[in-house]
């Protein structure tokens, strides 16, 4: 991180230097967009790059209440908080990863999963606060049907579309991290395929004004990939925890029921109540008139149940798979119990023992001789 002492310099300009030094050039860029607003010349720039942009005064019965809606200008907003993304990953991997890592001496693999999860609890933990703290303030969860009502939701509250920007500039910001931290080529095409996916769900419902309903599923998908991470790095610290992972699979397959059972509450009976069925370019509803389209509407519900219904087909071949390993294990281990645990005396089929001794059956012993047990 900045200002901190490097054992070894790299030549400018080169590989190495750029992955031991991105998280202090992202800091000087920051730092001098920060600097910016202390001057009067170049303080409305530096305010594109800080504050969400688009804002308009909307008549309400208390008043007026500034909110805001999507445009060009975001990218420039998203721009400055890839780079605060950067940074801060930097300082999670440095100051906390690093030195439990010095600790419990893992392996190359499990040295990078463990940074992988430890990354994603600190995402996952602040997301899932930040995102209930959204939901509860502005009523989505008290009021189901604010989910559908009043469709298009063009206008946001300002906490509303900082959420979305900050949550699109920190999946933009870890396609970048897979060089910076120099992943295996094997973890390549997953990683990249979950930050795809991750990317097209929170953009597509930030442009089609599905905003309430990305925020509830987004928070019940962080939830479940928490107590994933969770249980991955307690499992790492001791791999005798096997048993934590019990939890992760309830709470994933009860976030999923719940994930299904909105999608087809809000697309499949709310919006096809929404008045507004009509294009209107002047509300701003150009990608929202797709949604009032039964035939849009019903292909995309179809496609997320069946996108639904294959992570549960994973998740169940998974499950059985690792309960199949568990159980062959156990097993072994009792066989393995049970043979030492026999005792094989020492017998022949012309005598008995009495008392150590070996006798023959009319009572005579051939020789004196005592039995040592196992």
């Amino acid at each position: 991180m900045a200002f901190r002492r490097r054992a070894k310099s790299h030549p400018l300009f080169s590989q190495e230097f750029l992955i031991h030094n991105h998280a202090d050039i992202g800091f000087c860029l920051v730092l001098s967009v920060l600097i910016a607003l202390m001057f009067e010349v170049t303080a409305k720039t530096a305010f594109l790059f800080i504050l969400p942009q688009y804002n308009v005064s909307v008549p309400t019965a208390d008043g007026e209440l500034i909110q805001y809606h999507y445009g060009l200008k975001d990218v420039v907003t998203i721009l400055f908080y890839f780079f605060i993304a950067i940074i801060l990953h930097a300082v999670v991997q440095e100051y906390i990863l690093d030195k439990i890592n010095r600790r419990l001496h893992l392996s190359k693999i499990k040295h990078s999963k463990f940074n992988e999860s430890g990354q994603m609890v600190a995402f996952h933990l602040t997301s899932v606060i930040w995102c209930l703290y959204v939901v509860v303030t502005e009523g989505y969860i008290s009021n189901p049907r604010s989910l559908w009502e009043n469709y298009p939701h063009v206008y946001l509250p300002f906490q509303v579309k900082f959420f979305y920007l900050c949550q699109l500039a920190y999946w933009l910001h870890a396609l970048p991290e897979l060089y910076f931290q120099k992943v295996r080529k094997e973890e390549i095409p997953r990683q990249l395929r979950c930050i795809t996916l991750y990317l097209v769900h929170i953009a597509g419902a930030y442009l089609f004004n599905l905003t309430r309903l990305g925020l509830i599923l987004l928070l019940l998908q962080y939830l479940a990939e928490l107590f994933l991470h969770v249980s991955r790095l307690i499992y790492f610290t001791d791999e005798s925890n096997e048993k934590v992972f019990n939890y992760w699979a309830v709470v994933f397959v009860v976030t999923k029921l719940f994930t299904l059972t909105l999608y087809i509450l809000v697309i499949g009976f709310g919006l096809p109540r929404v008045e507004n069925q009509a294009l209107d370019s002047e509300k701003g509803n150009l990608f929202s008139f797709l949604f009032n389209n039964i035939l849009f509407r019903m292909s995309v519900l179809l496609l997320v149940c069946l996108f639904q219904a294959s992570v549960m087909w994973r998740f169940i071949h998974f499950q059985l798979r690792r309960w199949r390993v568990y159980w062959n294990e156990q097993s072994s281990r009792k066989r393995a119990t049970g043979t030492n645990r026999q005792t094989r005396p020492f017998r022949r089929d012309w005598g008995y023992y009495e008392n150590g001794v070996v006798k023959v059956e009319n009572g005579i012993s051939p020789r004196t001789r005592k039995v040592k047990f196992p």
